[in-house]
């Protein structure tokens, strides 16, 4: 019966009278269901805006079950959710977020997958995090993975991890436009001789890997909700400076926004989009003399002609390529110059693929040694 926890109910009720007891019963239920929704996608906001807050909101209001099984399966899912707060969460080092990881890659099935076709469907599911101790336990537990999938294809997971960091490198190097030099499946087989402990992978192997990522770069997923709003809501750094231009060399004035290791520069402060982007990945910053006081300027180290790879909008609202060889800025006082060359230093990243994959190379090799 109906409502017996409330209410006894009577064993002798017309048939109009039940209809009527269960309609009640179903508009409570409805209720009870638009409320959970709600209480859903706030929890899904929370998540977007700080991963660790949304999952603790879900799991107080019972929406969530506090293991790593329900809180995988809700990310693996993903319905509404930013997957760059997937990435951050899944990329954290505390013990029960590793513990997630792991759940979440077992939901994902790669036997008899190739190893580009196995990574199109894991990189889709989040957005890689920039920092280097994020994705090289995120990678190691996608090689692991693979390989209990896909047992005898690798001498071991570090192969497989490996050759995973050289296969994400060639498509940047493939189908980036500011990559001029691209390198052919011949520098690629001669890049992974020796990776498998010590020997080399089957040719037919690696040229299959590079036909699949030659063919169709990797689709990376897009935020969202991620609008620049959001981006620039806390940023390291603002404030106006004085822009040299790229081929036409005179200074203009600019608001200047330094996070998310980016520098962007926008017309007046009230745009919604910013007039150029600047990467600060693999960049270089130097105090330099010029008849504007207080001048720093970006560059690249040890390459003088090599545009840095920027971006800009146009008058007419069409976004290119940058062409600055170096961005020479001029700060209001001396004072702001070192504080805006200490704040864009603290930014600047340096590409984690390169040096992970040097270290587990050399880990590989030592081990073979010994």
């Amino acid at each position: 019966m109906y409502f017996t926890d409330v209410f006894s109910v009577p064993d002798d009720l017309t048939p109009e009278e039940q209809q009527e007891l269960e309609n009640i019963r179903r508009r409570k239920q409805e209720l009870k269901n638009m409320q959970r929704n709600k209480q859903v996608a706030m929890g899904r906001k929370k998540f977007n805006m700080d991963p660790k807050k949304g999952i603790q909101f879900l799991i107080e209001n019972d929406l969530l079950k506090n293991t790593s099984d329900d809180i995988a399966q809700f990310l693996y899912k993903g319905e509404g959710l930013n997957k760059t707060a997937i990435g951050d969460y899944l990329g954290e080092r505390d013990d029960f977020n590793i513990e997630v990881l792991h759940a979440f890659v077992e939901l994902h099935e790669f036997t008899d997958l190739n190893l580009v076709q196995a990574l199109r469907q894991f990189l889709w599911s989040f957005r890689l995090p920039g920092e280097a101790q994020k994705i090289d336990r995120m990678m190691e537990a996608f090689a692991q993975r693979y390989c209990q999938c896909n047992p005898g294809v690798f001498q071991s997971t570090d192969t497989c991890y490996i050759l995973s960091f050289a296969i994400i490198m060639l498509n940047t190097s493939l189908h980036n436009p500011n990559v001029k030099d691209k390198p052919t499946v011949e520098r690629f087989i001669s890049m992974n001789r020796g990776i498998n402990d010590g020997g080399d992978l089957p040719e037919d192997l690696l040229r299959n890997l590079y036909d699949s990522i030659k063919n169709e770069p990797f689709k990376i997923p897009e935020d969202d909700g991620n609008d620049l709003t959001h981006t620039f809501f806390n940023p390291d750094r603002e404030g106006w400076l004085l822009k040299l231009g790229g081929r036409v060399k005179t200074w203009k004035r600019r608001w200047f926004i330094l996070t998310d290791n980016c520098l962007y520069y926008f017309e007046y402060t009230t745009d919604k989009e910013p007039r150029g982007i600047i990467p600060l990945e693999n960049l270089s910053i130097r105090e330099v003399e010029d008849k504007k006081p207080n001048c720093f300027e970006l560059f690249i180290p040890d390459n003088k002609d090599q545009v840095i790879k920027a971006c800009k909008t146009e008058a007419d609202g069409r976004v290119v390529e940058g062409n600055h060889t170096f961005y020479r800025i001029s700060a209001p006082t001396t004072e702001e110059k070192d504080e805006w060359i200490n704040s864009i230093k603290a930014a600047i990243s340096r590409d984690p693929f390169y040096e992970m994959l040097a270290a587990r190379k050399k880990k590989v090799s030592s081990m073979k040694r010994h």
